[in-house]
């Protein structure tokens, strides 16, 4: 499972072991709009829908977690995999870490 958090969305895919999309889902495509996307309950649901038709579709039981980003569907999305009976192997943070910053403007010349 791939859960992207950022501020102003949320997005959810299971996946198989090869990476192939089985499901996925955003806050956005669960009819929420706006400022509301961001939030975690907007993540709980979006994850419950695409959960949903991944045990249904594949029989998923088990999962790995790799998180990206720093929004408030983070622990959300992660949370709701228990009240959907689906087990947490492992979980991962896969978000970028800059590494030297932007270039540097050049120097002002008077």
């Amino acid at each position: 499972m791939h859960v992207l958090a950022a501020f102003n969305n949320t997005l959810v895919s299971f996946t198989d072991n090869k990476g192939n999309v089985l499901t996925n889902c955003s806050a956005g495509a669960c009819g929420f709009r706006g400022s509301k996307k961001g939030t975690a309950y907007a993540a709980q649901i979006a994850t419950e829908k695409a959960g949903q038709l991944a045990k249904q579709n594949f029989g998923l039981s088990k999962v790995e977690v790799y998180v990206k980003g720093i929004g408030l569907g983070r622990d959300a999305a992660i949370r709701t995999l228990q009240n959907l009976n689906i087990g947490v192997d492992s979980v991962k943070d896969v978000t970028g870490v800059p590494h030297g910053g932007v270039r540097p403007r050049k120097a002002r010349r008077v």
